[in-house]
């Protein structure tokens, strides 16, 4: 069994954000909000993120909001917070 990986620390974090990427330190996870061209192209995205969040085994939480947007939060749930593997999440869906 691998090892779960590590929680890491507001400061890590903070210094780990990438451009447009936030962190809510309430819910403790990272956060990004998208704006798309219309409802399709949003859930089209949603579509594509799935498979990604499927290969890495690790699943976000995910709100589609004023028909064009798409938040993205991103949390280690084993952990109990931010973690390497949602910064490796992150970076997948930047790509999209």
């Amino acid at each position: 069994m691998p090892d779960r990986p590590k929680k890491l620390s507001k400061e890590e974090i903070m210094s780990s954000l990438t451009e447009g990427w936030g962190y809510d330190e309430t819910n403790n996870y990272i956060v990004k909000e998208f704006t798309m061209h219309s409802f399709s192209s949003a859930a089209e995205f949603i579509g594509k993120i799935a498979p990604i969040a499927n290969e890495q085994d690790h699943h976000p939480d995910i709100l589609l909001h004023d028909y064009k947007k798409v938040k993205v939060m991103l949390s280690t749930h084993d952990a109990g917070g931010v973690t390497s593997n949602d910064f490796k999440l992150a970076k997948a869906i930047d790509a999209l």
